[in-house]
């Protein structure tokens, strides 16, 4: 008996590292002084917090949920890394806070080199546009914890922010303008429900194009999750008066919101001023999936909120449209309340 009868190779393991050192270099810059192969990486900070006057470290950590599901049955990998860095890079830079360096964690019942390097690949290119180091990360094959041909796929990302603009919501005020940049579709929450509702309860195919007119089930559902990481910082640079900022995902546009706001005060939308993708209308349609269960659980269509003062709404609504690639919107504004965010037209569960 050894370990590779046990289930876990680990001259595989060493193989695959070989591999992805070449892929991570692509997203080194001068900081990083010992990136993967160590027991740790080293970035040196001190050129960059010259630039600070009181820096304040910002970290996040998550995943792509079961969207890798379907990337297992679409047998397509190529976009779930570019998910990966969304998922946690747009969690600080609603913040203010500009990534710096990135882990991940990949595991798995048996080691799948293709799979993995595919993920990477793609999680080095996300890096790379948005000028972020691939630091480390670890690759796990767990036998008999994962079932077989399932990856468990685990982000970590850190960055900076001047500690005096923290963006926290906490000036946020009735009468302010909510505006929202549009999503690409799912990004990666919601997969368990969307899996359910058109996998098992209607026994649909991800091949099918008849189903949403233009795309593919697949196309829909892979929909890469993108990074507003840039056009966030655009805004930011430009000295634009953003009160405050949410990533929406898990908890949808009812639950997001109300993390950046102040006690007081909600956000109240109206959907008739924002476009959503055809597969939200497919799944709430098929499952017959409640308007308030289907805005707890996914984005519908919004993937980042920006609150702003009314008087500067023009100023900020213009540079957005130049700043990020997605449509963008005034969606709702501002009151007195507390608790989820107000929908027109759907009653929300008290």
């Amino acid at each position: 008996m050894d370990y590779t009868q046990a289930g876990v190779n680990i001259d595989m393991g060493n193989n695959v590292v070989d591999l992805i050192k070449p892929l991570a270099a692509t997203t080194a810059n001068r900081h990083l002084l010992k990136g993967i192969g160590s027991f740790a990486s080293f970035f040196d900070m001190t050129e960059i917090l010259r630039t600070y006057r009181h820096p304040v470290l910002v970290q996040s950590t998550d995943g792509v949920g079961t969207k890798i599901t379907v990337c297992n049955m679409a047998n397509d990998y190529s976009m779930i890394g570019k998910d990966l860095f969304a998922a946690c890079a747009n969690d600080i830079a609603v913040h203010g806070a500009k990534p710096l360096t990135f882990l991940d964690y990949i595991a798995n019942d048996t080691l799948e080199v293709d799979v993995v390097i595919h993920i990477i690949r793609g999680l080095c290119e996300a890096c790379k546009e948005d000028n972020v180091c691939l630091v480390g990360g670890e690759t796990a094959e767990m036998p008999g914890t994962y079932a077989p041909l399932e990856h468990d796929l685990v982000g970590f990302v850190t960055g900076v922010v001047e500690k005096d603009n923290i963006i926290n919501g906490e000036n946020v005020t009735p009468g302010d303008v909510v505006m929202a940049v549009g999503s690409t579709g799912l990004h990666t929450n919601g997969y368990s429900l969307a899996r359910k509702v058109l996998f098992e309860m209607a026994n649909l195919d991800l091949d099918d194009h008849t189903i949403i007119e233009g795309t593919s089930l697949k196309q829909a559902l892979l929909a890469p999750h993108p990074s507003y990481v840039g056009g966030i910082q655009q805004l930011l640079s430009a000295g634009l008066p953003i009160k405050s900022m949410a990533h929406i995902t898990g908890g949808g546009l009812l639950e997001n919101i109300p993390r950046v706001l102040p006690k007081g005060v909600r956000a109240h939308l109206y959907p008739e001023r924002w476009q959503r993708q055809a597969i939200f209308d497919l799944i709430a349609r098929l499952g017959d999936v409640s308007n308030e269960q289907m805005y707890r659980t996914f984005n519908m269509g919004l993937g980042l909120i920006i609150v702003v003062d009314n008087a500067d709404k023009n100023e900020v609504f213009d540079a957005m449209h130049k700043a990020f690639r997605q449509p963008v919107y005034i969606v709702g504004h501002i009151e007195q309340g507390e608790g989820q965010t107000i929908i027109k037209g759907i009653k929300a569960t008290p």
